[in-house]
Parts: C-alpha cells; sequence; structure tokens
C-alpha cells in the first residue's frame, strides 16, 4: 500500500506562488513573438477580403487539418479532458464521442457537405444557405452563428483566463486593487488584446499557421506532462497504466442508453455525430478554413487528416492517468488544495504550476495562452466574415447601385444581395478596412462575455461540458439550416419556414438545459415564443386559420411543456441529496436541429414550379 507524502518533503512548492519564474516568462514572451512573426510572414499580404477571408484559397490541406485539430483541442480539452479522468469515477468514456462521433461526423462533411460548397465561391456556410433559401435565411444564420460563437468561445477564454490568472495573480495583484477590477478580469483583457492584434495582422492565413505551430505546443506539452507524472513517483509508465487499468481508469464503452448522460455509445453515435456535422460543417469557426483550401479534393483530405486530432485527445486522457497517479503518492496541500476544491478543472493547471519543470511551464502555459488566442482570433475572423457579408456588403452594394458605381465582372451577371462590388482598388481598401473594425468590435464584445461565464460554468459539472453545451444552443439549428438549402428544390420549398423555426429551435435547447430550473428561462420561452408567433401571424394575418398555424402552435406548447418537465431527480450514491438531472449537452445539438428542420419544412412556403419563387415572392 501507498504511503502518502507531502510534496514539502520532497522539496516541490505545494503553493502556486513564486513557481513560475523569469525563465517561463521569458518562454512565454518568446513563444508568442516567434509565432507572431512566423504567422505574419506566412500569411503574406491581405489586398482584398478575399486575401483576407480566404487566404486567396491557396493552402494546402495538411495546413488547414493541423489547425482545424488545434482549434478543436483549444485549452479546454487540454486542461478539462486530464480532470475527466483524474476525478473519482473518472474515465476514459468521453473518448467514444470522439473515436465515433467524430469519425463518421467527418466523413458526412468531407463527402457531402463539401462538395455543395465548393460549387461556387462562398465565404461561409450561411452564404450557402442564402443562395439557396434567400437572403433573409443568411441573415437569420449569421445571426444564430455569432450567438453560438460568442456562447461557445467566450467559455474557452473564460478557462485560459482562469489559468492565467492564477500566473499573473502576483503581477497584477495590485493593479486589480487599485482599479478594483478583479485579476480574472484583466486576464481576459489581455488574452482579447492580443487575439485582436494577430488577427488584424493577417486575417485567416495568420490564424491557421498559428494554429499550425500550435498544434505541434499541445503535442510537446501533452508529452512533457505524462513524463513528469512517472519522473517524480516510484513507478514506471507500465506500473502507472497498470495501477490505472485496475482502478478502472481505463474504461471505454458504455452502452447504456440515457439522455442524462453525457459519454455513452449511443451518445457518441447519435448525439455526438449529429452535433459534429454542424461543428466541422456548419459552424463558420471551422468551415472558413476550409473554404481556404485550393479546391474539393483538398478540402475533403483536410477533414478527414483532422480525425487524428483524437490522438491527442488520447494523450491528455493518459495525463489524467498520470495526475491521479500522482497524486495518490503526494496529496493536494495548502493553496494548491483550495484551488482545486474551488473548482476541479484547475487540477491540470495546478500541476503544471507546481511540478513541472521551470522552462516547461512556461511551454506549457505559453500553448494554453496560445490556444485561447487561437480560438479567439479564429471566432473573430469568422464573426468579422459572417457579419460583413450578410450586412455590411449587401448594404454598401445598394448605396453603390443608387449611385451606380456598381458594374458586374465581365461575364458575371449581378444578382443583387449576392455580389460583391466590382473590382476596385479603393474599394478592396474600404472593405478590409472594415473587416478589421468588425474584428476589433467582436473582440470587444467576446471579452465582456467571457467575463460573465463565472456563473454559467456553475451549471456544468466540468469546463468541458460548459464550452460545448453553450455552443450546442444553437449548432443544431445551423445544421438543420443547411439541411433545408440542401433538399430545398427536393422538397419543393423556400426558406420561410427556417425564419421562425430557427428560433424556436434554440429555445427548446434553452428548455431541456440545466438552466430551466430558473424563472429567467421560463420567462425567456414564453416571450421568444409569444414573439415568434406574433410575427408569424402579423406577417400575414391569412394565416391564423391555416393548419400550419396549428402546429406552430403545437411546437410552442411543447417548448413550454419541456421548461417544466425536462429534468429527473436522481439518487446518487454517496451523495447527501438528490441530484437534479437535465438533458446532457451532447443532445443539444440533435434536439435543436429536430425542432429547427421538422418546422422548417412544415412552415414554409411551397415554391413555383418552373420559377423558383415562392409565393410571398411574387410581386417582388
Amino acid at each position: 500500500m501507498n504511503i502518502p507524502i507531502t510534496l514539502a518533503a520532497l522539496g516541490i512548492p505545494g503553493g502556486l506562488e513564486g513557481h513560475f519564474t523569469w525563465l517561463d516568462w521569458a518562454v512565454v514572451f518568446g513563444y508568442l513573438i516567434v509565432t507572431t512573426v512566423l504567422g505574419g510572414i506566412l500569411a503574406g499580404k491581405q489586398q482584398n477580403i478575399k486575401d483576407f477571408f480566404l487566404a486567396g484559397r491557396k493552402l494546402r490541406w495538411y495546413a488547414v487539418a493541423g489547425s482545424n485539430i488545434a482549434t478543436e483541442i483549444s485549452a479546454i480539452t487540454f486542461v478539462s479532458v486530464p480532470f475527466i479522468v483524474f476525478q473519482p469515477g473518472g474515465n476514459f468514456t468521453y473518448l467514444q464521442l470522439g473515436l465515433i462521433g467524430g469519425l463518421l461526423s467527418r466523413l458526412v462533411v468531407a463527402y457531402v457537405l463539401v462538395p455543395a460548397y465548393y460549387k461556387r465561391e462562398i465565404y461561409s456556410p450561411y452564404d450557402y444557405m442564402g443562395n439557396q433559401l434567400g437572403r433573409k435565411v443568411r441573415g437569420m444564420a449569421t445571426v444564430l452563428f455569432s450567438l453560438m460563437g460568442m456562447l461557445g468561445q467566450a467559455s474557452r477564454v473564460y478557462l485560459t483566463a482562469l489559468i492565467l490568472a492564477l500566473v499573473l495573480h502576483g503581477p497584477l495583484g495590485n493593479l486589480a486593487e487599485t482599479t478594483n477590477i478583479p485579476v480574472l478580469a484583466w486576464s481576459i483583457v489581455i488574452i482579447g488584446v492580443v487575439s485582436i492584434g494577430w488577427t488584424l495582422m493577417g486575417g485567416i492565413a495568420t490564424v491557421i499557421w498559428t494554429d499550425v505551430i500550435l498544434f505541434f505546443v499541445f503535442l510537446i506539452g501533452g508529452l512533457v506532462a505524462l513524463w513528469t507524472t512517472v519522473y517524480h513517483v516510484d513507478a514506471g509508465l507500465f506500473d502507472v497504466l497498470h495501477a490505472g487499468w485496475e482502478e478502472g481508469k481505463f474504461e471505454l464503452w458504455d452502452f447504456s442508453f440515457s439522455l442524462t448522460v453525457e459519454f455513452t455509445v449511443w451518445t457518441a453515435a447519435i448525439a455526438a455525430t449529429w452535433g459534429n456535422i454542424g461543428a466541422y460543417g456548419t459552424d463558420q469557426l471551422m468551415t472558413q478554413r476550409l473554404f481556404c483550401c485550393r479546391d474539393t479534393r483538398e478540402a475533403r483530405k483536410a477533414v478527414i487528416a483532422s480525425y487524428a486530432g483524437i490522438l491527442i485527445t488520447v494523450m491528455v486522457s493518459l495525463v489524467g492517468v498520470g495526475l491521479w497517479y500522482y497524486y495518490m503518492q503526494f496529496p493536494l496541500e495548502g493553496e494548491s488544495l483550495a484551488m482545486y476544491e474551488e473548482r476541479g478543472d484547475r487540477i491540470f493547471p495546478v500541476y503544471i504550476l507546481t511540478v513541472i519543470p521551470t522552462g516547461l511551464t512556461g511551454l506549457i502555459i505559453a500553448g494554453i495562452f496560445a490556444a485561447a488566442i487561437s480560438s479567439l482570433d479564429s471566432i473573430l475572423a469568422a464573426l468579422s466574415q459572417t457579419s460583413m457579408h450578410a450586412f455590411y456588403l449587401p448594404a454598401r452594394e445598394r448605396y453603390l447601385r443608387a449611385r451606380k458605381r456598381l458594374l458586374p465582372h465581365k461575364g458575371d451577371p449581378l444578382d443583387e444581395g449576392d455580389a460583391l462590388p466590382a473590382k476596385d482598388t479603393q474599394e478592396d481598401r474600404r472593405n478590409v478596412l472594415v473587416s478589421r473594425i468588425l474584428v476589433v468590435f467582436w473582440g470587444v464584445v467576446l471579452s465582456g462575455l467571457a467575463i460573465g461565464m463565472d456563473r454559467a460554468a456553475d451549471h456544468f459539472d466540468h469546463l468541458l461540458g460548459l464550452a460545448l453545451g453553450m455552443a450546442g444552443f444553437v449548432q443544431g439549428g445551423l445544421m438543420a439550416g443547411f439541411f433545408l438549402a440542401f433538399f430545398s428544390k427536393r422538397l419543393n420549398i423556400d426558406g420561410t419556414g427556417f425564419m421562425y423555426a430557427a428560433p424556436l429551435g434554440v429555445l427548446a435547447v434553452l428548455a431541456v438545459s440545466p438552466f430551466n430550473q430558473y424563472a429567467w428561462a421560463a420567462t425567456t420561452c414564453w416571450a421568444g415564443c409569444a414573439a415568434v408567433m406574433a410575427t408569424w401571424l402579423t406577417t400575414d394575418p391569412s394565416r391564423i386559420r391555416t393548419l400550419r398555424t396549428l402546429l406552430l402552435l403545437l411546437a410552442i406548447t411543447a417548448i413550454q411543456w419541456a421548461v417544466y418537465n425536462a429534468y429527473s431527480i436522481s439518487e446518487i450514491p454517496g451523495a447527501s441529496e438528490p441530484v437534479r438531472r437535465t438533458i446532457a449537452w451532447p443532445w443539444f445539438a440533435p434536439i435543436g436541429s429536430a425542432m429547427t428542420f421538422v418546422l422548417g419544412v412544415l412552415l414554409a412556403e411551397r415554391q413555383n414550379a418552373g420559377t423558383g419563387q415562392s409565393p410571398g415572392d411574387r410581386g417582388s
């Protein structure tokens, strides 16, 4: 039987203060400087928005695949997955989502979505939806994506800021006291400022190449952490793994079926597959990289090759086993114990800051810091691009039309709401400037939202669930939008149904989420449903006696019922009181997409055969 030994007895500091030295700071700043310089060189110049948002469509598949992996892994996976394995009863069941859902979803994206996107030059999946279903659908999809991007990425920034706040507690302590602004908020501001700078420097090309560098830092950081845990215990790697096996840490498959359990085979095969189709194929954060490839074949390679990211997830899961074994030998104490008890996800950061050798600590922290910047600059580029194409460019086009300054390209007839202004150096410069202004705007918005994520984190068992669950509120609606567009001609529908179904899909997820226990969630569902119904009837009063209105009313009734009934009370062994269980976050996307797609079909106007117009389009 192992006898616990304190860290102090081995000369290893149990507290966090003082372990992060000048050498670690040098590594952090050195990494950021080198990455910035290399990213700028590899990105080249941006003379127009095609260069800024699509990198000139000249990137190779391996660069895009590496960028996708770094974005998908992010600091959330790198920090939170070890805790999932480390915690009492923790195991490898989380890997089911990636092994099954990650593979199946990538195949669908590679062979269904990518060919559809490459039929014409577009900048986002929402351009595709708009081309198939109408300009209003593009605007709605852009709004949904903006909401998803803000919720999902703000949580990632929040997690990294928690780690950075541990490192900067000393240097920023006096500033926090003077300004009465917490160190956590200052950490978020630092991440935001650097992210905005990286994005402004070179657009999506810089984002992709810095992500490739980050991919290798993740790999090195995981290997260093795993080696350190073995080095500091009186056992070899095989002994650590054997002990983890005996403890059940390597349990992988869970065949139970429950909508309240996060990691099961059924969740992976159904919910994770469906959700990942949305993540890899309709989330502009990921798909923007695919549009940077030379052609369909390169984009398909990039999607499938990014499946290799599961190896990093396996590696950080092994780190969780190593942490479990290490802290069985050397229990947490003092400030480290207090940090862990406050939030379990801090176990790996605490380990990094107290045990990892000086210098290597700086490298791993730099990787985590850069991961947050990578996620944030990626979403900034995506938000800037989608909002510009959905709102600014159509408005600018109307302005130029009114002054007869807009001419179609030779051989390219001008379709209102779809074409870009004619090739004009001054106009190109203006568009790039507007793109940069939007980057700054969204950077400020996301940083502010990240500060408010602290309260939301309390409703999830781990921060991984927070990040992926928050994105799941909207992800299903976007995926439904793609398939409505994809099958629009076959189903003979327009985008009318999507305009009403998409908000209801988001409200349906809110109704079954952990937030449904609060009065504000119920109020939001009631108000949102009422607004949708009022808009439906006031837009066309003749709808009041139609079957479609009855179907809409039934959907709204189902949402209201779910607010009060989509949870169960469970008796958990060892718990002092019953635990309230809600629908697990992997099911958020399927629920949202099912509601949006079905209503999107049922509420749609039927296209007039041979004209491509719906009844509502006639005479316009």
